[in-house]
């Protein structure tokens, strides 16, 4: 039997207690089912899903669009 090993998305720690990682999101794979983002319990909340970066161009961009 194989052992998973998740990783925090915040924290970038290992989850080592089964019970304590959260399942936060499910990110697409460009070729294949993607992947499961997890959390450690204490830090669901803190976990940001959406790049700053692009989050802001988006802004930008729908800005210059609802202005047309």
């Amino acid at each position: 039997m194989t052992a998973t090993v998740r990783v925090c998305r915040h924290c970038d720690e290992p989850i080592t207690d089964p019970e304590d990682a959260v399942l936060v999101a499910h990110e697409l794979g460009n070729s294949g089912p993607g992947w499961d983002i997890y959390a450690h319990r204490d830090h669901v909340d803190l976990v940001e899903l959406i790049d700053p970066v692009v989050l802001r161009i988006m802004a930008r961009i729908w800005t210059a669009q609802v202005q047309r």
